[in-house]
């Protein structure tokens, strides 16, 4: 198996495990705060990353151009935007479900990758990526959800997918931006500190504008958001890592695997009870997700 999928399976596992503590903090503090969480308390374990991975291989960090400043500034706010939208999405539907709306981040990248980086596709992962797409609309149709496929949630999921699949698009981009050389490793740990600091103090100026007190609130929750920033992290090094090595549309379609993982702890740790629906459709993206490992 190649690394770039072991990377993105990993990066799914941590994300899944990160989205679990953010919905949980939801309860203590602010939608908005939940999100700072996310990239307030990763940035410091971020720069150690970095920092280890330079000195234990006896490494010069690479260097930094417009180019790399340009897309890691245009992935950062894309993502800041994308998670603000993915944790108001948890507030309209169930955990497992929310999370499967916006995994038509996979599709749009496609297009995006095409049209900014010229990343192609094989038709045999193109034919993963629609297989994993029926799943999608099939849970976007249940039954009980006004407006069919075209509710609220479904329109604030697309919308939260291409934010995320324009935010690994220009990460992808800003890795390959880097001068110098250096192992992937490396350049990709390198480029996650810039974007979480970036990140971090992006959302802390908004915040002292839009809600002050929040800020504090989330310092006091500490115990339970810093492991949203450290697996938020660790999850976010496997991404930009496997961003180095493939397109960003072949790593988010494998990371899809997230949804068997949000499916269990929808199940085991919320105690939530997914329909026959939610199951098929997750049973088809998770299919999608073999054809491309296995052939695309």
């Amino acid at each position: 198996m190649e690394v770039w999928v072991l990377l993105a399976v990993g990066a799914a596992f941590m994300q899944n495990v990160r989205s679990a503590l953010q919905k949980t903090l939801t309860g203590r503090v602010s939608v908005l705060g939940a999100a700072y969480a996310r990239f307030v308390f990763a940035a410091p374990w971020a720069i150690l990353l970095v920092a280890g991975i330079s000195i234990v291989g006896g490494l010069a960090l690479p260097g930094v151009t417009r180019a790399f400043v340009g897309w890691t500034a245009i992935g950062g706010l894309c993502q800041i935007l994308a998670t603000l939208l993915l944790l108001h999405l948890f507030t309209l539907r169930n955990f497992a479900a929310g999370n499967t709306f916006a995994k038509t981040e996979t599709v749009q990248a496609v297009l995006i990758g095409l049209v900014l980086l010229g990343d192609r596709v094989s038709a045999a992962g193109m034919a993963g990526i629609m297989v994993s797409l029926v799943g999608v609309m099939l849970l976007s149709t249940q039954k009980g959800v006004p407006g069919g496929m075209f509710n609220r949630a479904a329109g604030i999921g697309i919308a939260a997918g291409a934010l995320f699949a324009l935010s690994g698009v220009a990460y992808r981009a800003a890795g390959m931006a880097l001068a110098g050389g250096g192992p992937f490793l490396q350049r990709a740990a390198f480029a996650l500190a810039c974007v979480t600091v970036f990140q971090t103090l992006v959302m802390t100026v908004y915040m002292r504008r839009r809600a002050p007190g929040e800020i504090m609130r989330i310092l006091r929750q500490w115990r339970v958001a810093a492991p949203v920033g450290i697996v938020g992290m660790l999850g976010s090094f496997g991404w930009f890592a496997g961003f180095a090595l493939a397109s960003a549309a072949h790593v988010k379609a494998v990371g899809q695997i997230e949804l068997l993982f949000s499916y269990i702890t929808a199940v085991v740790v919320f105690r939530e009870r997914p329909t026959t629906r939610e199951t098929a459709a997750i049973v088809l993206v998770v299919t999608g997700i073999l054809l491309i490992v296995l052939y695309g």
